[in-house]
Parts: structure tokens; C-alpha cells; sequence
């Protein structure tokens, strides 16, 4: 009788205690519309969707949303080039630390001075505010930061406009990033900040993997692997397509 009381009391104090306290509401979700972009023979570049909600309206003269999407970290060498006795050689260089290998920005109103002091610089957004860690600092370093930005910049690996932020209704957001085809593989972080009122009131990290598949990967892989056995059977190759076109034009 004691321990029928006791079990009874047991599954009783659950319901006495009332229900447990509801888990606070995230400010800001966002999600992409694929976490993958797999790179075929035949990949062209592709778009990819972020989209998210915010907890509130939003108001857009005190609040903005900031997107920023950073490719895999590489060592980056800038050389400057020289002429010297008529010929042009390669003179001074920099080396740039985990330097992004893929940037690109949106936001959903443009940047003022109030963002630009809160966020903009702590954060490294913005070609001009990125993170770039050199090696050597020599006294023109901003002269190699500026050359590697431009050449990444005509590759399209760095985007120079801002995109945008567009909302659908007052706490729905999208926004669309274009990835070329000859986009950088590897493991992409997609940042999604809420500013209000000039402080950044939550914080949101998505990742996105671009790698290559099928033979093409393969092929890519071995080449970079084994790099002697690939030339030569490369060569191997080659000279196997042209004794077999000698032996067709000899027949005709």
C-alpha cells in the first residue's frame, strides 16, 4: 500500500509542479535553402537562397540585418612585379594569413556612420574592413592588401557590391548569393547578424560545403594526390590518341 502511495505521488508531482518554463525565443533564425552545392562536369555556378525571421517588426530606420558569407581561409601570396634591365621579374611580396578564399556581403538597408562604428570594423565586414593578416608589414602594405582584393575581386571570388536584403512582410527576410562556377571548394560560414539600435542584438553562424563529385572529383583528386603518375599518364595518353589517329588517316 506504502509504495502504491508513493508511485501515485511520483507521477502526480509533475503535474502539481505545473508545466516547466518555455525556452526563450530566438531573435533571429535563418537557414539556407541548401546546406551542399555539388560542383559536376557540366556546373555552371549556382544561386543559393538564406531566408529567416526575425521576432518582432522590424523597423528600418533603427534595425538591419547584416549577411556575410566567407569562403574557406588560404594563405594568399601577393607578388609586386618590377622591371629591371628591360625585363619584368618578381621583386617584393606579402603573404596573407587565412586570408578568405570567397567574400560576399548583403544587407537590408545601407551602412551609416552609428553601424559603421558598432559593427562594421569589430566584425571585419566590407572588402575595406575585412581581416587580413600579413606576414611582414612593409610600409606600403595597403598598396598588396588593395592588389589582393582586386585580383580576387576579378576572379569573382570577391563580390565588391552589397547585396540585399529583401523582407517579406514585417519579420520575413531572403536573401540570394550568386556562386560561380569556378567558386573555391570547401567549408563556407554564412554569418547573419540583427543590428537594433546600433548594437548587435543576436548573432547566427550557418555553414554551406562546396566540394566537387563524380569522375570529375576523382580526377581532380588523384591529379592533386599523385601528381607524377597523372603526368604521366597524361602523356600516356597523348600518345596513344596520336598513334591512333596515325593508324586512321594511314588506312584512308
Amino acid at each position: 500500500m506504502i509504495r502504491r502511495t508513493l508511485a501515485m505521488l511520483m507521477l502526480l508531482l509533475p503535474a502539481l509542479a505545473g508545466p516547466p518554463p518555455a525556452a526563450a525565443e530566438e531573435p533571429l533564425v535563418a537557414d539556407l535553402s541548401s546546406h551542399l552545392i555539388a560542383i559536376t562536369t557540366g556546373f555552371i555556378g549556382t544561386d543559393v537562397v538564406l531566408f529567416g525571421a526575425v521576432d518582432g517588426a522590424v523597423d528600418n530606420t533603427g534595425e538591419v540585418i547584416v549577411v556575410v558569407v566567407r569562403g574557406p581561409s588560404n594563405d594568399i601570396v601577393v607578388r609586386r612585379k618590377q622591371r629591371v634591365m628591360g625585363i619584368w621579374i618578381n621583386r617584393d611580396q606579402v603573404r596573407f594569413n587565412g586570408a578568405p578564399s570567397f567574400y560576399a556581403l548583403a544587407s537590408s538597408r545601407p551602412f551609416d556612420s552609428n553601424l559603421d562604428a558598432t559593427i562594421l570594423t569589430p566584425y571585419g565586414i566590407g572588402l575595406d574592413r575585412m581581416a587580413l593578416t600579413p606576414e611582414t608589414a612593409p610600409g606600403d602594405l595597403g598598396d598588396f592588401r588593395a592588389a589582393l582584393v582586386r585580383r580576387k575581386a576579378e576572379a569573382a571570388h570577391y563580390v565588391s557590391t552589397v547585396g540585399q536584403v529583401s523582407f517579406l512582410g514585417n519579420q520575413l527576410f531572403r536573401a540570394n548569393f550568386h556562386f560561380p562556377a569556378n567558386v573555391p571548394t570547401g567549408s563556407y560560414l554564412i554569418e547573419v547578424l540583427l543590428v537594433r539600435d546600433g548594437e548587435v542584438v543576436s548573432a547566427q553562424t550557418t555553414p554551406l560545403v562546396i566540394g566537387k563529385i563524380g569522375i570529375g572529383a576523382a580526377i581532380y583528386d588523384f591529379a592533386h594526390r599523385h601528381a607524377a603518375f597523372y603526368g604521366l599518364g597524361a602523356i600516356a595518353s597523348a600518345l596513344l590518341a596520336g598513334f591512333a589517329a596515325h593508324l586512321m588517316f594511314r588506312r584512308r
